[in-house]
């Protein structure tokens, strides 16, 4: 019997979420043949069987989450196209076996629920921020440590304590040994919030005047009432359908959200002449098809033009860690490709080392891999700067919201014919429009706008055939 266990996908993934078994108890599985799907905080993805055999156990449900080495089903090897042997007949009903001890990895099964306890308090004092969560406010939050009074703390746990300011000896753990998980601190900040807004929409309290036989009653005229506006009734209660958001939609509000919250997002606008490349592509794409089997996109021209614009402004491929500039080597663009139900990034490492060509078919081809989920984990990691190309659907220009822990991302807009006024004449030339959204914290506009405009000039005065 094999186990089938939760894979580490990435060095910073401490758990999963097994989302879909693709086989069945009792049925065939061949070696490498794809058994479950799982979704993480990086990647969505397909897990193969690491052999051959039957599917006799599945130990996690669809939509659980559990940790990393969890054992989530068992294989019988050497069981041939699906057929188990019928259990035998029993003479008489044999007595229930003993519960198996649960390993560190898994979590033990669930006893009968004991009486609920008492509510905790909630730290004192809170203020109300601009989204859901409340800020402490006076104290600032406790430096975290590589131990919790609980127990270990996971990467994903001490991450989202320090992104959302959560003082971790508030927060009770449900783990092994008391230790926090993700989803101690995700209840914890349900309740603040839900406590933050009853406190908000509580009618103020009237004061009641209390009298002894030395204090004479003193009559205070009640305010008036305020007469709230009329409802007007509805003729038909509205239709609609709710469903459960995906594991993988799920993970992008939470980074959107987190993103918001953590850089100071500006967005700054360069109209650039692409008439140039425009032609160039123009001229070769016929043969470029069938040498290589795609099509010359100017996504790879973009991606080019802003690896060498990178080269002079580095901090633009920094990010930030506290009050510490990181300053990366490689310059690792990651370039957004668009789900059926989601959105990814996976990354072009040391993209400032690839040509025209070079860029195009890595773009092909981890675009391609996404949308059939075989990317690895470590294809969606490291990444040092994005790019997304909203001009694919048609935008002429939007406002990209940074992907952490980077401080700048490149929005390409539509290429399209404009009627321009060049050397007092008016002419028609190929124009779209570079949006950069960036970190107010670490990049000033003025660095912005010279970036920018570096990319602007590359891609205007292109002289380099591709073929």
């Amino acid at each position: 019997m094999t186990d089938v266990v939760m894979p580490q996908m990435g060095e910073s993934i401490v758990e999963g979420t097994l989302t879909k078994w693709l086989k069945k108890p009792g049925e065939h599985v061949d070696r490498d043949e794809p058994l479950f799907e799982i979704s993480t905080d990086k990647v969505d993805t397909e897990i193969p069987s690491p052999t051959a055999g039957v599917l006799k156990e599945v130990l996690v449900e669809e939509g659980k989450t559990v940790a990393i080495s969890t054992v989530v089903g068992r294989i019988e090897e050497g069981a041939g196209n699906g057929a188990t042997a019928p259990a035998p007949a029993a003479a008489k009903q044999a007595p229930a076996p003993p519960a198996p001890r649960p390993s560190p990895a898994q979590p033990a099964a669930k006893a009968p629920a004991p009486p609920a306890p008492e509510p905790e308090p909630l730290p004192e004092p809170v203020a109300q921020s601009a989204g859901p969560y409340p800020i402490p406010v006076e104290e600032p939050a406790p430096p975290m440590e590589a131990e919790s009074p609980a127990g270990p703390l996971s990467p994903l746990v001490r991450k989202m304590a320090r992104e959302y300011g959560i003082d971790l000896r508030q927060v009770k753990g449900t783990g092994g040994g008391g230790r926090i998980t993700k989803q101690d601190l995700e209840a914890y900040m349900s309740a603040q919030g839900a406590r933050t807004m009853a406190q908000a929409s509580a009618p103020p309290q009237t004061a009641v005047a209390t009298t002894s036989p030395s204090t004479p009653t003193v009559y205070t005229p009640p305010a008036p009432a305020v007469q709230s506006p009329a409802i007007m009734p509805r003729a038909e209660a509205p239709r609609a359908r709710v469903e459960p958001m995906s594991v993988m939609r799920q993970r992008i509000a939470e980074h959107m959200v987190m993103s918001k919250r953590i850089s100071a997002h500006v967005t700054t606008v360069h109209k650039t002449d692409m008439t140039k490349i425009a032609k160039m592509r123009e001229r070769n794409k016929a043969e470029f098809q069938a040498r290589y089997g795609y099509s010359l996109t100017f996504l790879p021209f973009v991606a080019k033009a802003a690896a060498e614009a990178i080269r002079h402004f580095p901090v633009v491929n920094a990010s930030i860690e506290g009050t510490n500039i990181i300053y990366h080597n490689e310059i690792n663009i990651g370039i957004a490709v668009a789900l059926e139900n989601g959105l990814i990034v996976p990354v072009i490492r040391s993209a400032d080392e690839k040509n025209v060509v070079g860029l195009q078919r890595s773009i092909v081809d981890l675009s391609t891999r996404a949308r059939s989920r075989q990317l690895k984990p470590d294809e969606v990691q490291g990444g040092t700067f994005s790019i997304t190309n909203f001009g694919s659907f048609g935008s002429v220009f939007a406002t990209p919201v940074i992907n952490q822990p980077q401080v700048a991302i490149l929005g390409v807009g539509a290429v399209e014919k404009t009627p321009v006024v060049v050397d007092d004449a008016i002419a028609i030339r190929s124009i779209a429009y570079l949006a950069l959204t960036f970190d107010h914290r670490l990049i000033d506009g003025a660095l912005a706008d010279q970036f920018t405009g570096k990319v602007k000039s590359i891609l205007e005065n292109w002289s380099e055939e591709v073929l």
